[in-house]
C-alpha cells in the first residue's frame, strides 16, 4: 500500500470515529432532553405522549391529598388546571399556592404521574418557565374578561 493510501485510510478512520462519537453523544442528549410545558399546553395536547416532560405552575389551594407517601395535587397556571400524582417525599417548601415543577409523564387516566417534584427555594423564586406560563395565562384571562365585559365592543 502506498503512503498516500495509508494516509487516506487513517483520515477516513478518524472521520468515521468522530462521526460515531458525535452520533452517540447526540443520541444520549436527545434521550435525556426534558421539555417544560404549562398546564394549558398539556390540556391542549401540546405535550408529548409517552415521553417524560416537566409541568409547572402553582399548587392549587385545597387540592393536596396525602395517603402515606402518595400525594395527589393540582397544578394550575390560572387558566387551566391538571392533576398530579406523586409517590415519595415532597420537598419541605412544597405548599399550596406556591410554585412547583413536576417531572414525569401523562398516565393512562390523564393524570400526570410525577417522578420528581421541585419546589421554589425562597420567597422570590419561581422557575422562569413557570413564571412565563403564569404571565401568558393571566394575559389570556384578561383578554377573555375584556371581551366578555363588552360583548358588542370590537375585538
Amino acid at each position: 500500500m502506498k503512503p498516500r493510501h495509508k494516509r487516506l485510510a487513517v483520515i477516513a478512520g478518524v472521520v468515521a470515529s468522530v462521526a460515531v462519537a458525535a452520533g452517540l453523544v447526540l443520541n444520549a442528549f436527545q434521550s435525556n432532553l426534558v421539555f417544560f410545558y404549562s398546564p394549558s399546553q398539556v390540556v391542549a395536547k401540546e405535550a408529548p405522549a409517552g415521553r417524560a416532560f416537566r409541568v409547572g405552575g402553582l399548587v392549587k389551594e385545597g387540592s393536596v391529598k396525602r395517603n402515606g407517601t402518595e400525594v395527589q395535587f393540582a397544578v394550575t397556571d390560572t387558566a387551566q388546571t391538571m392533576n398530579v400524582k406523586y409517590v415519595g417525599i415532597l420537598p419541605d417548601l412544597f405548599k399550596e399556592g406556591k410554585g412547583v415543577v413536576a417531572q414525569g409523564q401523562i398516565g393512562a387516566d390523564g393524570t400526570f404521574v410525577a417522578r420528581e417534584v421541585l419546589a421554589k427555594h425562597d420567597e422570590n423564586y419561581m422557575p422562569p418557565e413557570a413564571a412565563e406560563a403564569l404571565q401568558r395565562a393571566a394575559e389570556a384571562n384578561a383578554k377573555m374578561a375584556t371581551s366578555v365585559a363588552a360583548p358588542g365592543a370590537p375585538k
